[in-house]
């Protein structure tokens, strides 16, 4: 056949728009001069461009997300954890110059030793020692031993006053004399304070004495109330004497108990109260210069005055207001009751 035949030739179709096959893209975004094989082009631009498709895709995309968005920044109505703000713990930026800087330990011990951490916590081994733990070696010792020596007499005295009100026993009646020098006269052990029916009498002891003079002229001396001058040295003392307090009571109460109505001793006792209770008085004469300086007691007479203890306003108990007197006959005062340092010590 001839090359020029008309049967060769490629029929004349209709020419394409321009920009056709410009617009024609591949799937993969590249665009050709001719079209694919096999595809025909169609005049809806919607349909046959790939491009606009995926935009009216993204465009539905966005869409979606911005109601997803305004879902979610909306909370369900009826739904009580939606009311709850949501707290998240954000951790503070870490920039440096920033007030919401996070404080280093150290900065709380700032008043302390200046390093780092153990300013402000107060560690139980570094606390200083409290009670004896806190003397010294030497100190320590001297105040174990004063504990020591009065928990040993403790034991001791609580011993002689549980021995002094037992019952007569073994013990007593071999060391009963070490038992009394213990007790008397400070811890005297008696039930006149607890008796059902406590004293309630006011007795005072007085005492009168015949005397010598320097010019050898004998005179007899007024009432020296004895009880009352132990009443003025207790009046004010914070801390009276014992002699002040019972020594004259106690002899008055040993004369009468060993002695009847007519002062006649009762027992072998009688002879040592007598002898006790007589040199108390000489001892106070001799305090008082009765009779003046110089003056040489001879004989000695006391006597007691007792009254009732008027009972309270409230009370319908009734008493005798009236003092009942007991008078002791006179007494010869022996030379050695007169001598030089008798004390009250050794009065009896």
């Amino acid at each position: 056949m001839d090359a020029n035949d008309g049967g060769s030739k490629p029929k004349p179709g209709p020419v394409a728009p321009e920009g056709t096959a410009a617009e024609e893209a591949a799937p993969g975004g590249a665009t050709g001069g001719t079209s694919l094989p096999g595809r025909q082009p169609t005049d809806d631009p919607m349909t046959d461009d790939p491009t606009a498709d995926e935009l009216v895709a993204d465009d539905r995309a966005a869409d979606e997300l911005v109601t997803d968005d305004r879902a979610a920044d909306e909370p369900v109505t009826g739904d009580p954890a939606a009311d709850e703000p949501v707290t998240e713990s954000v951790a503070p930026p870490e920039s440096e110059g920033t007030e919401s800087e996070v404080v280093a330990p150290a900065e709380f011990g700032a008043a302390g030793t200046g390093e780092a951490g153990t300013e402000g916590v107060s560690c139980p081994e570094a606390e200083a020692p409290a009670g004896l733990a806190a003397l010294s070696l030497r100190y320590q010792i001297a105040a174990a031993l004063a504990l020591a020596v009065v928990a040993v007499v403790s034991c001791v005295h609580l011993g002689m006053v549980f021995l002094h009100v037992a019952p007569s026993n073994t013990v007593t009646k071999q060391h009963g004399h070490a038992i009394d020098e213990w007790i008397y006269p400070e811890f005297e052990q008696n039930w006149k304070l607890f008796a059902p029916n406590p004293l309630q009498l006011d007795i005072t002891v007085q005492v009168r004495a015949l005397v010598r003079a320097e010019d050898g002229t004998s005179r007899e001396t007024g009432w020296y109330d004895l009880s009352a001058l132990d009443g003025l040295a207790i009046d004010g003392n914070p801390v009276p004497s014992h002699t002040q307090q019972n020594e004259l009571r106690r002899a008055w109460d040993f004369y009468i108990g060993t002695h009847d109505g007519e002062n006649r001793p009762t027992g072998l006792r009688g002879d040592l109260s007598e002898r006790y209770l007589r040199r108390i008085a000489v001892l106070r004469l001799d305090r008082e210069h009765a009779g003046g300086r110089g003056a040489v007691v001879e004989r000695v007479q006391l006597r007691s005055q007792t009254t009732n203890v008027p009972p309270p306003r409230w009370s319908d108990e009734k008493v005798s207001d009236q003092p009942v007197v007991r008078e002791l006959p006179w007494w010869a005062v022996p030379e050695s009751d007169r001598a030089d340092g008798l004390t009250e010590a050794s009065a009896p």
